[in-house]
């Protein structure tokens, strides 16, 4: 059985409106996609092209609970702190 590539959380934008955010895994690249409703007719997901610091800290932490679990293998949590060091070298891991 293959490892689930989409990973999903939800966060609040500074108005305080909830933001459902999803990050998809194609090959060594990651998707991110929001909507600001849950349900409707008329929702639809928005591509993010570039992602903020933020959504890449929350996919961490969501693959870290995914690997507490043992549905996210080691090497694909590197692979993305590895992106967030190249993308984002003023951050510093705890």
């Amino acid at each position: 059985m293959g490892v689930k590539a989409e990973v999903g959380w939800t966060t609040e934008t500074a108005d305080g409106t909830k933001r459902h955010v999803t990050a998809e895994k194609f090959g060594k690249a990651w998707k991110f996609s929001e909507r600001l409703k849950r349900r409707g007719p008329t929702i639809q997901w928005v591509e993010i092209p570039e992602p903020a610091l933020t959504d890449w800290l929350d996919l961490i932490e969501a693959l870290e609970r995914r690997y507490q679990r043992d549905l996210t293998p080691p090497d694909q949590l590197q692979h993305v702190r590895r992106i967030v060091r190249e993308r984002f070298p003023e951050h510093r891991f705890a």
